[in-house]
This record gives structure tokens, C-alpha cells and sequence, in this order.
């Protein structure tokens, strides 16, 4: 077999594959995925093979508070007033937020895409109707929301569940830009010959959608993720920062209210 009977009988790339090499290209998206990488690292590190649980108090018992930073090897950060030991803290802290950071933006995702895909593919009196919800959801006040509800279900939920809360809370109210850029990459994909040439083909509307259309528009899509990750981690932070967190789970907010506190 020749080199041109090769080429026409090698097996075409798949459409997954086609939106990672863009992915690839993508220089901000690869360093949001490295940031997140680094943050799962950590988490992995904390839940895994620390030794030292989280919010331990044992330098209260040791003498050892108080301790400013590289001067103890065993507490290279230092620890607080109340013998908590701020690296430990940081490496534990880790994983709450890479939860609400991943953990809201997979429920924007899937919120915002469903959305958009309606929208942009469907379109009709629907497409028109998500449109103007989208719409009402993009401008609401998504902070204030979150200290309120936060204020509110701490009194009728566990203190543990106030985490999951902010992740849910933030998932359902983040997901509007998704829709947006789901909607009009399908606006501008679904005119592209490939598509008409599937439909012609006989392909079904859900089947065009989401081996043909979908694939596609994932490149935005992730670049637009790895940012709102780090956005709802910064979004946790300010929440837990002002007292409305979880003060019973390890955060990098409540790490600094303590730090600010004392």
C-alpha cells in the first residue's frame, strides 16, 4: 500500500479530538487549567497524605501559637492565636474551594449549555423565551443573593451544608454567559456546510446537535470554565471573608477572616 492509499484509508480525527488541539491553542485557557490542576494537587495532597487534619488545634497544647513564618520548619507558615497551623490550613483550605470553584461551574455548564443549545438551535418562541430569562438572570445581583440565602438556610440547615449551598447557589446563578456563548456559537456553527451536509444526509436535529455542533463550540466553552473556576473561588472567599461561609469546613476565606481577626 502506498503512502496516498495511507493517508485516504487513515481514520479521520474525532470531533473531541478536533476541540482539544484548539483547546490546546488557547494560551489563557491552558493557564486556567493549570491553575486548577495546582489547586487539585493540593486538595489531593491535603486529603490524602497529610497527617495533620484539618482545623487541628494541636499548637495550642504545644506552645507553639502565635508563630510568625520560616522560623519553625514543622510550621513553615506559622500558626494563629489559636494554634492553628496556617500551611495546613492553606493545603485543606484547598479542597473546599476547588469544590465550590469545579462544583458551580459544572452546574453553570450544564444549566448554560441546555440553555443556549435551546436557544441558538431550536430558536422559535422558546429560543425567544430562554433568551429573555437569560437575559433577567445576567443582571441580577448574584452576591447579594448568596449572603442571603447564606443568612437565611444557616438557621434551618446543618452549619456542614453551608458550602454546598454556596456551590449550589452560585451553579444556578452563573450559568447566563454560558448560554450566551452556547447560543451564538450555535448560531454561527449550525450554518457551516458540514452541518447542512448532515442534515441533508439525514442526520436528526439531536444527533447534528451534539456530534456536529457541540464538539465545536466546546473550545470557549472550557476557556470560559477554568475562569469562572477561579471566579467562584474568589466569589467563596469574599462570602466566607464577610462571616457568611461554612466556619466548620476549611476555607481560604475563613483562613483569612481569622487572619484579619486576630
Amino acid at each position: 500500500m502506498n503512502s496516498k492509499e495511507t493517508q485516504y484509508t487513515r481514520r479521520s480525527a474525532g470531533q473531541w479530538a478536533v476541540a482539544w488541539r484548539r483547546f490546546k491553542k488557547n494560551k489563557a485557557g491552558l493557564a486556567g487549567l493549570a491553575i486548577v490542576a495546582s489547586f487539585a494537587f493540593l486538595a489531593a495532597y491535603g486529603l490524602l497524605l497529610d497527617p495533620v487534619p484539618a482545623r487541628s488545634f494541636g499548637c495550642l497544647y504545644q506552645g507553639c501559637t502565635n508563630l510568625p513564618p520560616f522560623v519553625d520548619s514543622a510550621h513553615p507558615l506559622g500558626t494563629e492565636n489559636s494554634g492553628i497551623d496556617v500551611w495546613n490550613e492553606i493545603i485543606h483550605g484547598s479542597a473546599g474551594d476547588l469544590y465550590v470553584g469545579i462544583g458551580a461551574t459544572v452546574i453553570s455548564v450544564v444549566i448554560g449549555l441546555s440553555v443556549g443549545a435551546v436557544a441558538g438551535y431550536r430558536g422559535g418562541v422558546s429560543g425567544a423565551v430562554l433568551l429573555g430569562l437569560t437575559q433577567i438572570f445576567f443582571v441580577l445581583p448574584v452576591l447579594v443573593i448568596i449572603l442571603l440565602f447564606a443568612k437565611i438556610f444557616l438557621f434551618l440547615l446543618a452549619q456542614g451544608l453551608a458550602l454546598s449551598l454556596i456551590v449550589l447557589t452560585l451553579g444556578l446563578f452563573g450559568w447566563p454567559l454560558f448560554a450566551f456563548i452556547a447560543r451564538g456559537e450555535i448560531l454561527r456553527i449550525r450554518e457551516l456546510e458540514f452541518v447542512q451536509a448532515a442534515k441533508s444526509l439525514g442526520a436528526s436535529g439531536s444527533r447534528t446537535l451534539f456530534r456536529h455542533i457541540v464538539p465545536n463550540l466546546l473550545s470557549p466553552i472550557i476557556v470560559l470554565s477554568s475562569l469562572a473556576v477561579a471566579a467562584n473561588i474568589i466569589t467563596e472567599v469574599v462570602i466566607s471573608f464577610l462571616g457568611f461561609g461554612d466556619p466548620t469546613t476549611s476555607t481560604w476565606g475563613l483562613i483569612i477572616q481569622e487572619g484579619f481577626d486576630h
